[in-house]
């Protein structure tokens, strides 16, 4: 990663709390945070920069995750998407690993393991 050239993930979260953390832990890791509170705010943000990452929560307001997920695949050219969600759902684990995720994380589950796959994604 390049001093010049940060390196964007889009943090997609209705928890506010989980997305000050998530911003904390990534930018102490060097790479530069954006966060949304809604799958429709994601996409109504026009003026994003490019993505290296995307984290998204499964369950969301109107839209949820999957489905954010499944619309950007189907335009194609999307960054990497990893999944978090405080509801390990076996279903919603499944639709997720069938888009092709890159990880699939519950909330309780390591800061660190989390972290090292969004460093190791969003710099691949």
């Amino acid at each position: 990663m390049s001093k010049l050239t940060p390196t964007y993930v889009a943090v997609v979260d209705d928890d506010e709390s989980i997305c000050r953390s998530f911003g904390r832990l990534l930018r102490a890791s060097g790479l530069q945070p954006i966060t949304y509170d809604s799958a429709e705010s994601f996409l109504a943000d026009t003026k994003h920069p490019q993505f290296g990452c995307l984290v998204f929560d499964i369950q969301l307001g109107e839209m949820s995750g999957i489905e954010l997920a499944q619309r950007l695949f189907a335009e194609g050219g999307h960054p990497p998407v990893i999944f978090i969600t405080a509801h390990d759902d076996p279903e919603a684990r499944k639709a997720a690993e069938a888009l092709g995720c890159s990880a699939y994380f519950r909330k309780t589950d390591s800061g660190a393991e989390v972290l090292e796959t969004i460093r190791k994604v969003a710099l691949s």
